[in-house]
């Protein structure tokens, strides 16, 4: 190997590193590593790619490198993506020049901090109205959200991940229960009228793994077991972290209040729960994540549809299924839906697919979980952890089966074609 193959195999790597670092799935990596490799000619070289890590080798090369997993930016995926396709092999890029844009890519800047506190606020207020909650909590949850999102931005993105999800979870629980107790104060005559648990599990949404949880359930759709599971384990303990924060929070109250508040059950406000209003909320809820993830910005109202098309599925089915049921046919909805606009816009499944299935996610079955165990109510307990589980298994489901149809697709278009 001459010393122009083996720096194209170390640019190889370089790409495979950016995009594994900002959310993308390892089949993406490996095969971009391996087109990028071909291109340049260089045969026999193998990749490896983990969930925190990349190996890397060929003739009198060989590289290790271990990725943190810190934060997502999805458009930094995109111009990898983009990137990819402009190598030709019949006219490969020079080398100096892919190594610089690369070099662009790791170093474009991140989302300006008042777009991603903007958009957190604008998802975790939607998401209160999905959950059941009402205009005047969605308007309270959007206060919370802002301070959460000023909170995750300044600090939260400084601390590691299990202390920045532990103290996340604090400060959300927090502001929702001064929101709570601030509204209890009559104003010109006028009490709001806030519902806590339907606050917290809208504002807990900000914190919670999308990125993990949907690359883990790809991973194993895709065969990468290893990897699949480590990223689906890495997305529990997340969720875990942020629901002990919010326990805490809600055990900090009750110190001063002579007891713990018992939450009871989320109350589904009569008004925000025809579809007129959950698929809007839908909407822009899927829209502020697609800005946390950092997705281009020509690219949230798609991401947004996606997104509201597998809430409009999971509604429509929710009173004909079991959760479950309804969570396996939006999740394929969403899955389906993102391949369709991926081939339409030309940029990675991923993008749409992670902002998209965040509706479905059952972070707020983990927190209910949690919150039952510390206050004792161990078959409430063991019913909302079995039911989290089962809605895992059944989303996962339901990106496996789009995987493999698309999969089966994408195998018989290659047999005609040689043909």
């Amino acid at each position: 190997m001459d010393i122009q193959q083996e720096k194209a195999l170390q640019l190889a790597t370089d790409a495979g590193h950016i995009l594994l670092e900002n959310g993308a799935e390892i089949n993406r990596v490996e095969d971009t590593m391996q087109h990028i490799a071909s291109a340049y000619g260089i045969e026999g070289e193998s990749f490896y790619v983990l969930s925190n890590g990349i190996i890397s080798t060929g003739e009198h090369f060989a590289r290790a490198e271990f990725i943190p997993i810190r934060g997502t930016q999805l458009s930094r995926v995109v111009e990898v993506n983009q990137l990819s396709r402009e190598i030709d092999a019949a006219a490969p890029m020079p080398l100096n020049e892919l190594e610089r844009r690369l070099r662009s890519i790791r170093q474009s800047p991140s989302k300006p901090w008042w777009e991603l506190v903007v958009g957190i606020a604008l998802g975790v207020s939607s998401f209160s109205i999905l959950f059941g909650g009402s205009l005047v909590d969605a308007g309270a949850t959007f206060a919370a959200g802002l301070l959460l999102g000023l909170f995750m931005t300044f600090v939260g993105s400084r601390l590691s991940r299990i202390f920045s999800n532990l103290l996340g979870g604090l400060v959300g629980g927090l502001l929702c229960i001064m929101c709570v107790r601030l509204s209890q104060f009559s104003i010109f005559n006028f009490q709001f009228n806030l519902h806590l648990p339907n606050m917290i599990i809208g504002t807990i949404i900000a914190l919670v793994p999308g990125v993990p949880f949907t690359n883990g359930m790809r991973d194993l759709a895709n065969e990468h077991y290893l990897a699949g599971t480590t990223r689906l384990l890495d997305a529990f303990l997340a969720f875990l972290c942020i629901a002990l924060g919010v326990v805490v929070s809600l055990l900090a109250d009750g110190m001063f209040a002579g007891g713990m508040v018992q939450l009871g059950v989320p109350v589904a406000d009569a008004v925000t729960q025809h579809w007129y209003v959950q698929l809007p909320a839908a909407f822009i809820g899927t829209m502020g994540f697609a800005v946390l993830f950092g997705t281009p910005r020509r690219y949230y109202l798609t991401c947004g549809l996606t997104g509201m098309v597998g809430w409009a599925v999971y509604i429509m089915l929710n009173s004909q299924f079991s959760l479950a049921g309804a969570a396996f046919f939006g999740a394929l909805a969403v899955a389906l839906t993102s391949t369709l606009l991926a081939v339409w816009r030309k940029c990675p499944t991923t993008v749409f697919l992670i902002c998209g299935i965040i509706p479905l996610v059952p972070g707020g079955g983990i927190f209910w979980t949690t919150y039952h165990l510390v206050a004792n109510h161990l078959r409430l307990a063991a019913t909302t952890g079995f039911t989290a589980i089962k809605v895992t298994i059944a989303i996962a489901g339901g990106i496996i089966i789009a995987a493999a149809i698309f999969n089966f697709i994408g195998r018989k278009e290659k047999r005609l074609k040689k043909v």
